[in-house]
């Protein structure tokens, strides 16, 4: 048996659901966060509905608070706009950028607005990766021009933010119009 450190998080579940490939290259998680929408914490792979995530999560880094490191956060949807054929892979839904350990994604410095899911067909997958920045302010001020398009890869590359630290994704799709229908 190998002796090994378990990381904070498997990377399983992000292979499975075909996150490693889609949006990110396969990395070692070191750190954990969470994410919540109301009370439901975020979990890979568990469905919530749009409406339910319509509001900016909680995303809280676990770690000293006294740690001068620093993370930025990007959520993003590689199915965009049908899982079949994401033409617009992947969507840009969140970037919040020097966000201190031990905090929350409220106290950084958000990049991009925060956009709820929006699926217009099929399960969407929406994923939050996580990389730590090696400098204060190491992300430009200046947000991406759009929101199709967007390249998690060549955002964290640009930036000088290498692989990811972390990685959680939630599934989501639209509602069905006959279940809201009173007969």
């Amino acid at each position: 048996m190998a002796n090994m450190v378990n990381p904070p998080r498997s990377v399983d579940p992000l292979v499975v659901g075909k996150v490693i490939g889609d949006v990110v290259d396969m990395f070692v998680p070191v750190v954990e966060f969470s994410v919540e929408y109301g009370s439901k914490q975020i979990s890979n792979g568990v469905e919530i509905k749009p409406a339910a995530a319509a509001q900016k999560p909680r995303v809280h880094i676990q770690g000293s608070r006294g740690s001068n490191n620093l993370y930025t956060l990007v959520m993003a949807d590689p199915d965009a706009p049908s899982p079949s054929e994401p033409t617009f892979r992947e969507w840009l839904h969140w970037i919040v950028t020097d966000i201190a350990e031990g905090g929350d994604a409220s106290e950084g410095r958000e990049l991009m607005e925060y956009m709820g899911p929006q699926p217009p067909t099929g399960i969407h997958r929406y994923v939050f990766t996580l990389f730590r920045q090696t400098e204060a302010e190491q992300v430009p001020h200046k947000p991406p021009e759009r929101r199709a398009n967007f390249k998690t890869r060549q955002f964290a590359s640009e930036n000088g933010l290498g692989l990811p630290v972390a990685a959680l994704y939630f599934n989501s799709q639209k509602g069905h119009a006959a279940a809201n229908k009173k007969h």
